[in-house]
């Protein structure tokens, strides 16, 4: 977050391309990449099915799946969403909201529609299935694991149990819910976004996290240089790869040179400069952006399609790594086994399923590694590497009690789900774990966000909104205490 006060940071603007891009009947989303919505496209395919001697059910029933899917997103971000009056512009040409627990039970139902139009396995008519290449089997294994979603964010365990009982979810990774990006640069551009970001003629754009980056050395992760491609060996104020330490620099790191503020200081949180040439920022830092774009750390080769990071410390640009052909992960294995994990009836069941989610998570990303073929593979970690890795965690994991046991539990589940932000920060809300993560560079940043404002767009075209005040309001499956106490460590 480069802001220090959440309120000022996520003004009603935020969410206005995401909204049209669920609901939008015209080309006036910003942002949207589409000229219409999800509900228009999906109402189209309803009317031409209705009327058409051609079976579209393959088409209805996958624009139900993202339609649902949509609809969670909405609840989970801004609390609320449209549903019961939306796509009806001649009868509720300014729809009302209907509360999140609703939306949730209308978006369970759409999926129960949508498996059965899928459950016969309908011909998907030659067309561009970009998810499952037209097997209506591995959408239906979709729609199950968004039911577990849903479940393990709703804490609803007889539900969740009984999807798992029947045993046709994504529970291997041939079957991850997942876009996948192409390497052409234009018209279109089907690369990675954050591919294309990072890497540039001009250098990286996207700063990474500290708190991640850091995490993920100190505990040797062997996922690490697959999600981070250093351009140089040191950041300032910070030690290099060989133990030295590196001058600050006033040009571009400016922080390098400050005091860290005091909750800083007492918590033993890392301001600045993160070791071995992680180059990021931290939680809330403001400053403005300087010429460090081929300093600064991009994006490797997973998800993003980037470079493999061999301790080349070369530069990003056009073409270099995987040419952009990385994933945007929804639903992978390794998140099933997590949700499975927090699920889970005893701590014995929750290490084993935090251990297979780790092990299907490390397992994937290495597989990225292929993707940059003028790599130095020798650093890649071995199968050794990873076993003692895996079996380090969850022994820490078993010996640990209290705050330390669920920290350690957030944290990979953080890690493998790098690329998949919305499932944590619903765990972060629903848990607050991990407490390991960096505060806010301010002091007082004002409360943590519990929800999002609702999209400026529709609140001043809409005479039945009215914009809230605050990001205080929680979501319908928040029930942890009210803001500021909550989370505690933000």
């Amino acid at each position: 977050m480069g802001g220090r006060d959440y309120f000022n940071n996520y003004p009603g603007a935020s969410f206005n391309g995401i909204w049209s891009r669920v609901y939008s009947s015209a080309g006036t989303g910003i942002g949207s990449g589409v000229s219409v919505g999800i509900l228009t496209n999906l109402q189209g395919l309803e009317d031409i099915n209705a009327n058409s001697d051609i079976n579209y059910d393959f088409h209805v029933g996958i624009s139900k799946v993202m339609y649902a899917h949509q609809l969670m997103l909405l609840v989970d971000y801004v609390g609320a969403a449209a549903f019961t009056q939306a796509g009806n512009p001649a009868e509720f040409p300014a729809p009302v909201l209907d509360d999140g627990a609703a939306v949730y039970t209308s978006a369970l139902a759409l999926l129960d529609e949508a498996e059965s139009l899928l459950s016969g396995n309908p011909d998907a008519l030659g067309a561009d299935d970009f998810f499952y290449g037209g097997d209506a089997s591995k959408w239906v294994k979709a729609i199950n694991s968004l039911r577990l979603k849903a479940y393990v964010t709703t804490n609803n365990t007889s539900a969740f149990n009984a999807v798992i009982a029947d045993n046709n979810f994504i529970s291997d990774s041939d079957d991850d819910f997942e876009f996948q990006f192409g390497s052409r640069e234009l018209q279109p551009d089907t690369r990675h976004q954050d591919y294309a970001n990072d890497y540039t003629p001009s250098g990286a754009n996207i700063y990474h996290s500290n708190w991640l980056m850091e995490t993920m050395l100190e505990k040797d992760d062997p996922r690490i240089r697959y999600y981070y491609y250093r351009q140089i060996d040191g950041t300032p104020g910070a030690n290099d790869i060989n133990g030295d330490p590196v001058d600050p620099d006033e040009e571009l790191l400016a922080c390098s040179l400050v005091v860290p503020p005091q909750h800083y200081i007492d918590g033993g949180y890392t301001y600045c400069s993160v070791d071995n040439g992680y180059w990021g920022r931290s939680h809330g830092n403001d400053e403005g952006t300087p010429p460090d774009g081929f300093q600064r750390t991009a994006a490797g080769v997973y998800p993003a399609g980037g470079r493999f990071d061999d301790n080349g410390f070369d530069v990003v640009g056009l073409g270099l790594g995987g040419g952009g052909a990385g994933i945007e992960p929804i639903i992978l294995a390794s998140y099933v086994d997590f949700w499975r994990a927090d699920m889970a009836a005893s701590d014995a069941e929750r290490a084993a399923f935090m251990q297979a989610g780790m092990e299907k998570s490390i397992t994937k990303v290495q597989t990225f590694g292929a993707l940059d073929g003028n790599a130095d593979k020798s650093f890649e970690p071995t199968a050794a590497d990873v076993t003692a890795y895996v079996d380090g965690i969850v022994a820490d994991f078993n010996a640990a009690t209290g705050d330390d046991k669920e920290n350690i539990f957030a944290e990979q589940y953080w890690i493998a789900s790098f690329g998949g932000g919305a499932e944590t920060f619903n765990y972060y809300r629903k848990t607050g774990y991990p407490t390991t993560v960096l505060p806010n560079w301010e002091p007082n940043p004002g409360p943590f966000p519990r929800s999002f404002l609702i999209p400026q767009n529709e609140v001043v075209t809409n005479p039945n909104l009215t914009q809230k005040t605050s990001l205080t309001e929680q979501v319908f499956w928040d029930t942890n205490p009210s803001s500021p106490t909550f989370p505690p460590a933000n």
